[in-house]
């Protein structure tokens, strides 16, 4: 496991993924999921999701245009008030117990009193993940961003507040993508070294470009893939 450095050494970027790294399992679909519960009716739209998953399966393959298609499903064109309470109330329902695996946070805590940057870096959506970042202490949050549009009021009615589209707004921030971020980070913190954490075959683009890395809780195929790389692995609990 790549270890923390002391106070006194140089500084390093510390850059970790959310999903099945910090987190026990995936954060979008219980966001979803708890969305669905507070608002039923809403429950009404998943005739199509069959069709989308369909459409992913045989079609596209695109895992952004999936994700953007399903948070339309469940969440588009409500207002920005409505999401940004829910994302403040799931935020805030999240326990290190349930939600983050302690051995991660103990990791990030290192990190942390090592005075290195510490990075989330997440392809899951900027609808909920900069206040995971934020409660974590991270410095800086990269994710997948999504569009929102400015409803159109009736003749004469005041200007009203913007609603969700759905669409990407950047990249599905998820394998090649990732080595992007982690090539513009290089650029925001200069001659700094990266060491970084991800769970998935799909992190390991960037893992094997960073200057030490780590492939946590990663599955067999992840892990042979990983040894070929010389990307090393471990179980976080």
């Amino acid at each position: 496991m790549p270890s923390p450095v002391s106070p006194d050494a140089t500084p390093r970027v510390a850059l970790f993924d959310l999903d099945g790294t910090l987190t026990w399992r995936d954060t979008l679909v219980s966001f979803l999921a708890g969305y669905l519960l507070h608002h039923p009716a809403k429950c009404l739209r998943l005739w199509r999701l069959p069709l989308t998953i369909a459409h992913y399966v045989f079609v596209t393959h695109d895992r952004g245009s999936l994700k953007s298609s399903v948070i339309r499903l469940v969440m588009g064109g409500e207002p920005r008030s409505r999401v940004d309470a829910w994302a403040a109330t799931f935020v805030a329902r999240l326990t290190d117990r349930h939600t983050f695996r302690p051995a991660a946070l103990a990791v990030l805590e290192r990190h942390r009193l090592a005075g290195d940057h510490l990075v989330l870096l997440s392809a899951s959506p900027d609808l909920y993940v900069p206040r995971i970042g934020s409660l974590l202490g991270f410095e800086r949050t990269l994710c997948t961003e999504v569009k929102w549009r400015l409803a159109v009021p009736s003749p004469g009615a005041p200007p009203t507040e913007d609603v969700l589209d759905g669409a990407l707004a950047t990249p599905n921030r998820r394998g090649a993508e990732k080595s992007s971020c982690l090539a513009w980070l290089r650029i925001q913190y200069p001659g700094l070294p990266v060491v970084a954490y991800g769970n998935s075959t799909s992190d390991l683009p960037h893992l094997r470009l960073a200057d030490d890395a780590l492939l946590v809780n990663g599955n067999a195929s992840a892990r042979r893939e990983a040894a070929t790389m010389g990307v090393a692995v471990a179980e976080w609990s």
